[in-house]
């Protein structure tokens, strides 16, 4: 008898009957075969052709379980956001299992409980934020016991349980949505598996049943299909400046130099990978921020080839967008800080989330704008956030697979029928191989961003946090993504870029089994915990 995992590698797919491909006839095929693919590049199965009068294949399926799994990652180097520097955090893994007409299947998440970003409360600790996020996990999991629909509906009524059903200002709220953008992806990797599709064909096809004007009532008539290219093949990596990262070699103590194979400053990772795009994080003290910016530009000119991009992430430290603006400014009145600023991008989240959305505080609006567009992320608690945003003048809103995929397609929309210049850009929570950081660039490559905030390979040391059966595979299956050396299997960055066409595999983005024996359960982490 099949176990779950091997009968989720049974699939059905579009496959054309006798005649041209643009022909209007398509059949479903039904099969137990494995995907065996000896090029992890090759073309996957597609959907009906667009333009096709076949009805799309959206596939119903029913959640018979839901499994959680933890495992502890230290990082290599601290990393500082917001009001937490972050040493260490768990990852945690989930599993489901689906029934559908084509048998049992089974789909796979993951993401980092990073602390102190959900829910900024100073009050509660760590541990406590840890808990909340896995809390929030398994009490999603609970409302999709048992219940059936396509992979849209049942996500739609448990946002609407767990989100929704709490006041926009409620401080849990981008907890609560965590657990459900947790159980929506393994949703969405298990009625791959099932259809025998990768991610971008499932969008193509409407395989999980995606109905936008079910939420908001203007996107009808809104096609996601007829907006996507094809999958993008690579993606720049946008760096990562955190607020403690050394940015000269000679800022590494002898004390603090790793010999892990991986560089520590800036200027070691800007030549190690070829970097071009980077983000940089700011603390709200105009005199420190200031000289950082301007330390910053004289590494850009000595080290990078060609011209910088960057954007800056305020991290929700500043009072008022006055206090952002007043920074360029003045940074704009230097002839090296002028030429600088030609390479911003755009500001994110300068804001406390509790007042992104007070009209005073965003009073300066225009002037910042003369600079570069502002985006929210941590306001960004559901999916009423973007419209209120626009309202005050903001512009572009972050896409970030921990807050959500159909959210984030919702806001594809709201920006194609938008006549504003609206636009979503692709940021990082720290995602970690193999499945929180593919599962992400999988939605990154189908979204088409030209470049995405990366920053897990640099504080974590490559996938020494994964069994090494995985690890092997990884490297088997997803040549292209990861290399080999010495010291471990690490991230492959190549001229400042990430090679993606392995993630066109059947699932969402990952070709390797996650083995949940070798994570820890749930209960006994929480008890280890306490």
């Amino acid at each position: 008898m099949q176990t779950p995992d091997e009968r989720s590698r049974a699939f059905v797919t579009w496959v054309p009957t006798i005649g041209t491909r643009d022909g209007d006839e398509w059949q479903l095929a039904k099969g137990d075969r494995r995907v065996q693919r000896e090029n992890p590049a090759e073309p996957i199965p597609r959907g009906p052709p667009r333009g096709s009068s076949e009805r799309p294949l959206t596939l119903q399926l029913q959640v018979t379980d839901f499994d959680f799994r933890l495992t502890d990652c230290a990082t290599r180097l601290p990393f500082r956001f917001g009001i937490v520097t972050m040493t260490h955090a768990p990852l945690c893994t989930a599993r489901v299992t689906v029934e559908t007409e084509a048998g049992i299947h089974v789909g796979h998440s993951a993401d980092l409980l990073a602390p102190k970003w959900f829910e900024k409360d100073p009050g509660k600790t760590i541990e406590e934020d840890w808990r909340g996020l896995l809390a929030s996990a398994q009490s999603a999991a609970a409302v999709l016991a048992g219940k059936r629909g396509t992979v849209f509906d049942l996500w739609w009524e448990l946002y609407r349980e767990r989100v929704d059903a709490v006041p926009v200002d409620a401080p849990d709220r981008l907890v609560r949505g965590f657990g459900v953008a947790l159980c929506e992806r393994a949703l969405m990797d298990a009625a791959c598996r099932a259809g025998g599709m990768s991610f971008f064909t499932a969008l193509q096809s409407d395989l999980f049943g995606f109905r936008p004007d079910k939420v908001l009532p203007e996107l009808d008539g809104w096609d996601l299909a007829a907006g996507l290219a094809e999958p993008a093949e690579s993606v720049q990596v946008r760096h990562t400046i955190g607020l403690v990262d050394p940015l000269r070699s000679e800022d590494v103590g002898a004390d603090e130099r790793l010999d892990d194979g991986l560089p520590q400053s800036l200027e070691e990772n800007i030549r190690h990978y070829g970097l071009k795009v980077f983000k940089i994080k700011l603390q709200g003290n105009r005199e420190l921020d200031l000289a950082r910016l301007r330390t910053l530009a004289t590494i850009f000119d000595e080290t990078v080839e060609g011209t910088p991009t960057f954007t800056v992430d305020g991290n929700e430290q500043f009072d008022d967008i006055g206090q952002v603006a007043d920074l360029f400014e003045e940074l704009g009145r230097m002839p090296e800080g002028a030429r600088f600023l030609e390479g911003l991008l755009y500001v994110e989240q300068p804001l406390s989330r509790t007042v992104t959305f007070d009209e005073a505080r965003n009073a300066d609006v225009g002037r910042l704008g003369a600079f570069a567009a502002l985006i929210i992320d941590e306001a960004d608690s559901g999916i009423d956030s973007f419209r209120r945003a626009t309202d005050l003048g903001y512009r572009g809103i972050s896409v970030k697979n921990c807050k959500g995929v159909f959210r984030a397609l919702l806001n594809r929309g709201l920006c194609e029928v938008s006549e504003d210049g609206l636009f979503q850009s692709a940021e990082d929570l720290t995602n970690l191989p193999l499945l929180a950081l593919q599962q992400d660039l999988t939605t990154v490559a189908a979204l088409g961003f030209e470049h995405v905030e990366r920053n897990g390979h640099h504080y974590f040391h490559g996938l020494d946090h994964l069994p090494r059966a995985e690890v092997e595979l990884a490297l088997e299956r997803h040549p292209g993504l990861y290399d080999r050396s010495a010291k471990g299997a690490f991230l492959a960055i190549r001229g400042g870029a990430l090679d993606l066409r392995s993630l066109a595999c059947i699932g969402y983005g990952h070709d390797v089994p996650a083995d949940m024996d070798a994570r820890t359960p749930a209960p006994e982490w929480l008890e280890a915990l306490s």
